[in-house]
């Protein structure tokens, strides 16, 4: 009778399983193969022609020391870039979310759609609207701008000059950086539980500044890793942008070029995969390591 029992619990344990499989297969296809053979092809001479001729190490040796365009332009672009974009949009979306938070319901709903909708917006749209803001005549709005104010004489081609392109990237990822990370943290603010605050009040919190460190923060800390980890793959991810306004790839003397608009310059474009693999790599560590350090922060000690 007890071992009817127990096979019938093997049975029914199994059951999540196999709601996890259609998940699993998933992830096994889209993310772990392409990961492997992304790791298998960055030791490779790849020409997508040919068979992949293994080379060891050299496509990582040339990275640092004969990819002259990579150490002068795209990883001071991209660390630049991710500086500027990762913390500041994650610092906006927590702060934004946090304001939304103090509203009603409705005008809290009408906010959060908008503020929610620029990250939903495809690139190539992305790019129409700014294109047309910077454009380099006298009917792009920024230029009408600044000559009505005086501030400049005749007309600026933003998006070709190479002193504005990465400062028009970052505004637009500022911009567009509102997406899932953003609705975690709005969440995460409202399920704080009020009686929190109350007793908060009672010992000695005199502020909505003390409330927000002592309280808020700490008590939606999953909801801040996820947007943490959401910001750092979003800003390292992005590759667009720069493509999209520029018309070009790689955008005028590199002045925007960042690791994504690399890896598909020698991957599309001069097909060399087994180098591109390895810049692809070499993204997904960085992407791990700084993941790794916010899980670390966020962490419960």
């Amino acid at each position: 009778m007890l071992q009817k029992h127990l096979q019938k619990a093997k049975r029914i344990n199994k059951t999540p399983y196999l709601f996890l499989l259609p998940y699993l297969l998933l992830f096994l296809l889209f993310i772990i193969i392409p990961i492997v053979m992304a790791i298998y092809l960055s030791f490779t001479n790849f020409n997508t022609i040919e068979r992949p001729e293994f080379i060891g190490f050299l496509n990582y040796l040339n990275l640092l020391t004969q990819d002259e365009i990579f150490m002068q332009y795209v990883l001071p672009n991209t660390v630049l870039f991710a500086l500027i974009v990762g913390p500041g949009g994650y610092i906006l979306a927590f702060l934004l979310a946090w304001s939304l938070a103090q509203l009603t319901r409705l005008p809290r709903m009408i906010l959060a759609l908008i503020f929610y909708s620029p990250s939903m917006t495809s690139g190539v749209a992305m790019a129409v609207v700014w294109t047309i803001i910077f454009s380099g005549n006298q009917a792009g709005y920024a230029n009408s701008l600044l000559m009505r104010w005086g501030i400049i004489t005749e007309p600026l081609i933003f998006l070709q000059d190479t002193r504005y392109i990465l400062l028009i990237m970052i505004v637009v990822a500022l911009w567009s950086s509102m997406g899932v990370g953003f609705l975690a943290m709005l969440a995460g603010v409202l399920n704080v539980d009020e009686t929190l605050y109350e007793a908060g009040a009672i010992d000695g919190i005199k502020n909505r500044l003390q409330e927000l460190i002592y309280i808020t923060i700490p008590s939606m800390k999953p909801q801040m890793l996820f947007g943490a980890v959401m910001a750092i793959v979003n800003t390292f991810a992005t590759g667009i942008i720069g493509v999209q306004l520029t018309g070009s790839n790689p955008t005028p003397n590199y002045a925007g070029q960042l690791i994504v608009n690399h890896i598909e310059d020698y991957g599309f474009i001069r097909f060399e995969m087994g180098y591109a693999a390895a810049l692809s790599v070499v993204l997904l560590l960085i992407i791990y390591v700084f993941a790794h350090i916010s899980k670390k922060l966020f962490s419960e000690t």
